[in-house]
């Protein structure tokens, strides 16, 4: 019932714990009024950043003030809005772009005319021991705040796997918000402890969480906790902006694509590169018949479960073209997801590391090769999101490219950033990988193992998809410019048609909640054609 692990450190310091434990806890509290169901929303934290005036954006604020700002004005999801760790104390601005913003590449940024904002019915304030676990057993996680020691700080690694925190300072002074998402008691020595979501990064305490004393004196103070209820039953409301078509000019041209006509063009699209492939395995279509596979799979739902991890968009907070890089990862991120059967946490591994660090035929955000990309995870690994913010634009392939940690000087703000590299980062690998095409053969691929990346001819039809099973024709000259993944497939009762399950990274203001459906077999943009798939693991092969 948890959504993705956070890290506000990154991509430089900014003192916005406040925002990332309210949005947290209200993401949590969406997709457990949803009972886990598809899609898994994050709330964008960096809307509250520019816009939440009751706050002081890298500069402290309240999780009660965010309550407010989402009850009176709501807030989108990430794909909206990435994190940029800035805010309205720095210059931010909060416009309609600030919010909901696209970008690209013949045009600049611009504000998102339409897209879903997320509500709170209700807020307060909650205290003590056995009324904060009544409401985080009735309603879900909240969040509260603690007093930060320099043995917090260092609590990582294995001292701190499932290991309780236990202050010896007696510190009160509250100086960090958390969430609180649960309670227990450790079977050895009777002592019980709160379960926390903290949000420094999955390499900091237990994948980015600890357990902490409830006994006061050694509980950090934990106090000052607020709740707050999903509105409209946890569905979104479609807010439309009134002002027309708003461009960030100051992105035009330093971000403006080498080919316009083609929303990402995939370079070299062959996956007929021999260090590109590496089999040992029977593959599934060797081992399961046509005649066996179901009329319809989906990842999103098997047997209740989603599997599917985080949505992105590419496009923000500029034009990249980088959506080889995004289908890849989340095309093995699912995996990761199906491999630990659902199992906390949710592991979503950071596109901007193959920006960093792959070298050419791949050129970061001027398009890459997916099936060098998982060569690229294959020899190195990749760590998750929270080692590597997602910048849209490509950086140096150095430790500080691939896991990062920033820390406070005087100020907070990226003209003061102090950052290091984070030493020995957890990695994961693609062990077998290789290409596969046609319908038979990827059915049996998706089934077997989980969601894959392919190539499509991304044309302008497909960029105004709004919804319903798209079918085009591909033109004389049409190529491969887009990288996409598939999670399944489905059957259409009126046609008795047959169609493919895709998830795009243009944001959830695209397609179906940032989804896609396409016809089966033919008039789908070449979809077929060009495949690639990995198997995670965590050994280095």
């Amino acid at each position: 019932m948890i959504t993705i692990n956070r890290n506000q450190h990154i991509p430089n310091y900014c003192g916005s714990c406040w925002s990332f434990a309210s949005t947290s806890s209200l993401s949590d509290r969406y997709r457990i009024m949803k009972n886990q169901v598809f899609p898994q929303t994050n709330l964008a934290m960096q809307v509250l950043l520019n816009c939440d005036m009751y706050d002081n954006g890298c500069h402290g604020g309240d999780y009660a003030g965010a309550h407010r700002y989402i009850h009176e004005h709501g807030l989108p999801d990430e794909t909206c809005q990435s994190y940029l760790a800035t805010g309205h104390d720095q210059g931010n601005t909060c416009t309609d772009m600030d919010i909901c913003r696209n970008c690209a590449p013949d045009k600049g940024c611009f504000a998102t005319p339409s897209y879903p904002k997320w509500g709170i019915d209700e807020y307060g304030t909650v205290n003590g021991t056995v009324a904060m676990k009544a409401e985080i057993e009735a309603r879900g996680p909240i969040s509260c705040a603690i007093a930060v020691t320099e043995e917090l700080v260092a609590f990582k690694g294995e001292a701190a796997k499932a290991k309780i925190f236990v202050d010896k300072s007696g510190s009160t002074e509250l100086d960090h918000a958390i969430q609180v998402a649960g309670w227990g008691v450790d079977s050895d020595s009777g002592k019980e402890y709160w379960v926390i979501r903290n949000s420094w990064g999955t390499y900091w305490g237990d994948d980015g969480w600890f357990l902490l004393s409830t006994k006061e004196g050694e509980n950090l103070g934990i106090s000052d906790c607020a709740w707050a209820t999903p509105a409209k039953n946890g569905q979104p409301v479609i807010h439309n902006i009134s002002s027309g078509t708003e461009l960030d000019n100051d992105f035009r041209e330093t971000y403006r694509y080498n080919d316009p006509d083609h929303p990402c063009r995939v370079a070299n699209a062959t996956f007929e590169i021999p260090e590109s492939a590496r089999v040992t395995m029977p593959l599934p279509h060797t081992y399961l018949d046509p005649a066996d596979m179901p009329a319809a799979f989906d990842w999103r739902n098997v047997d209740g479960t989603d599997y599917t991890t985080w949505n992105k968009n590419q496009h923000i907070p500029k034009y990249c073209g980088s959506c080889w890089a995004q289908a890849t990862t989340s095309a093995l991120s699912d995996r990761i997801a199906i491999l630990r059967k659902g199992a906390w946490p949710s592991i979503d591994l950071a596109p901007q590391v193959l920006l960093n660090c792959m070298s050419f035929p791949s050129l970061g955000c001027n398009g890459g090769n997916p099936a060098l990309a998982y060569s690229y995870m294959h020899r190195h690994g990749i760590p998750d999101q929270t080692c590597q913010a997602y910048e849209a634009e490509n950086q140096k392939c150095e430790p500080l490219g691939i896991c990062e940690n920033c820390s406070p000087t005087n100020q907070t703000g990226p003209e003061d950033e102090n950052c290091v590299a984070v030493e020995g980062p957890a990695l994961w690998y693609a062990g077998d990988h290789g290409g596969v095409k046609g319908a038979a053969k990827m059915k049996a691929e998706i089934f077997a193992r989980g969601p894959i990346e392919c190539g499509i001819d991304a044309t302008d039809g497909f960029e105004a998809y709004t919804g319903g099973i798209y079918a085009e024709k591909s033109g004389l000259f049409s190529r491969i410019n887009h990288a996409i993944s598939i999670a399944g497939w489905g059957l259409d009762a009126t046609t008795s048609s047959e169609y493919w399950i895709g998830r795009n990274s243009w944001g959830t203001y695209w397609g179906e909640q940032g989804w896609f459906r396409i016809q089966m077999h033919s008039d789908n943009l070449k979809v077929e054609t060009n495949c690639v798939w990995a198997v995670p693991t965590t050994n280095k092969p």
